[in-house]
């Protein structure tokens, strides 16, 4: 019997309520929507931590971030490390990755994927021996087009999103994964295709698709941070709300309106060529003999807590859509308890016959898929090491403080601000949420139930010493079950 392939779409730095299955209808997203008709849509999926390479190196090991090494952007995955395609039985699959990858040799064939398309280029990050001027496939197919690129060279994103709609990254790669299944359509196949697009810059062909004056605001939008809650995002708020880094003051609501209308084109340009993809699936008769997963690598603040970007455990950043398509499968279920991204590589591997090997840290949610309802997760951990602050350089020494702000903190503690260890752990229900600040003491604890936009941490209060201590117990037993070596001795 024919195995399951496995289509496997993912995005970069979208938010969960993107999708009308997450409650936005304003978006026009057809394709992903009818996906999720079809599908498990998982209510409560979070990465592993909020930022770009660490985050998909849970994705493709089902190991979390400390484990396999990468715990901050550029950081290359361990060629020892195995990738889901290696977990595969030998010569049962053919295997492709296109898009952005982020682990390391971008534009080189790596960890079981036999066919590869690049759009990235990160040339300065090639481990030694790689040839820094390779072009990624993306600028090559441009420049065959008859397109020049600035630097000689290849294209940058910012030209590349100044392209039109045709020359777009989206089209590229939809474009090229059609070819792919067409061309493998008789035999079993895995490919997995990653769109940079909504990241930034925060711009493209469709940045007219959405009138800024019908955006509404985020409903935790006047809630910016407080002294209530860690000192790095108020520092992130600061620099954000009097810089222009993404276009935008991020304390102006007329701005912020126009960015968010920006992301919304970004988002609604890669369901267009999302649904070339599944088309094809469908016109070549797969759609029932394919496991289809939809997800992205972190969300994007884009206003809440007139926050930009990721880099924050704030839901926002942390929450993203995970939407999983059964072989055969014609209705919604809703798995509505918490699940992490490194519960996906032993839940495909057991979908697809293949045992999940015992060094994966997440588990199987295959049992709560056939059935829906309540995840089987026993815990969902997210991290963060504290390079990738959203502050400036990695230095800390060189870290960018508002002007406001000299004179009103020490030094040493701008610094601890920007490298705290956070550690986020959730309560198995989804309603408790504990972040827990290793340098600064300065933690935090929601009642996402009461308070879903985590407008009021309540880390103190008498009444919640109980749940405090069942969450910290969690995530100590966390830490000795994955080897997480963070010091969390002085919580109080």
């Amino acid at each position: 019997m024919k195995p399951p392939n496995l289509l496997f779409i993912y995005t970069d730095e979208q938010r969960f309520d993107t999708l009308a299955a997450y409650g936005n209808e304003q978006i026009e997203m057809p394709n992903l929507n009818r996906l999720a008709e079809s599908s498990c849509v998982f209510d409560r999926a979070y990465i592993t931590q909020p930022v770009c390479t660490p985050s998909r190196s849970s994705l493709l090991t089902g190991l979390y971030p400390h484990t396999n090494g990468c715990t901050a952007n550029n950081i290359p995955l361990d060629l020892d490390i195995p990738c889901l395609p290696e977990m595969l039985p030998e010569g049962r699959y053919t295997t492709a990755h296109f898009g952005k990858w982020h682990l390391g040799d971008e534009l080189f064939p790596q960890h079981g994927f036999q066919h590869w398309l690049g759009i990235e280029q990160y040339n300065k990050h090639f481990r030694p021996g790689r040839d820094k001027e390779k072009v990624s496939d993306y600028s090559k197919w441009l420049i065959e087009q008859g397109y020049r690129p600035e630097n000689g060279k290849f294209f940058s994103r910012g030209e590349a999103a100044g392209l039109p709609e045709e020359l777009s990254k989206p089209k590229f790669l939809a474009d090229n994964a059609s070819r792919f299944i067409r061309e493998h359509q008789k035999e079993p196949f895995c490919l997995y295709v990653n769109f940079l697009e909504p990241h930034m810059p925060f711009n493209g062909p469709r940045d007219n698709q959405y009138d800024p004056e019908n955006i509404p605001l985020p409903p935790n939008f006047d809630s910016p941070p407080t002294e209530n809650n860690h000192l790095r995002y108020r520092l992130f708020h600061d620099t954000y709300a009097n810089g222009k880094k993404f276009g935008c003051h991020s304390d102006n609501p007329d701005e912020m309106r126009r960015l968010i209308a920006r992301y919304w084109g970004l988002c609604s340009l890669v369901d267009t060529h999302c649904g070339t993809i599944l088309d094809t699936l469908d016109e070549c008769g797969l759609w029932d003999d394919t496991i289809i997963v939809f997800t992205s690598d972190h969300g994007d603040m884009m206003g809440s807590h007139q926050l930009i970007a990721k880099c924050t455990m704030y839901e926002e950043s942390v929450r993203v859509p995970m939407l999983v398509k059964l072989p055969g499968q014609k209705e919604m279920r809703r798995i509505n308890r918490p699940v992490s991204h490194v519960d996906l590589v032993p839940t495909l591997l057991e979908l697809m016959g293949a045992p999940p090997p015992d060094h994966l840290e997440g588990r199987s949610q295959k049992e709560a898929m056939l059935s829906g309802g309540d995840s089987r997760s026993d815990q969902v951990v997210i991290e963060w090491q504290g390079p990738n602050n959203g502050l400036g350089p990695d230095d800390p020494q060189k870290v960018e403080v508002p002007e406001e702000w000299e004179g009103r903190i020490e030094h040493e503690r701008s610094v601890a601000a920007v490298t705290d260890p956070i550690r986020t752990v959730y309560s198995q229900d989804g309603r408790w949420k504990l972040n827990v600040s290793p340098k600064l003491g300065q933690h935090e604890l929601y009642d996402l139930e009461a308070d879903p936009y985590e407008k009021e941490n309540i880390f103190g209060r008498s009444d919640a010493a109980g749940v405090t201590e069942e969450l910290f117990h969690r995530l100590r037993e966390w830490q000795r079950r994955t080897g997480d070596k963070v010091n969390l001795a002085d919580f109080t």
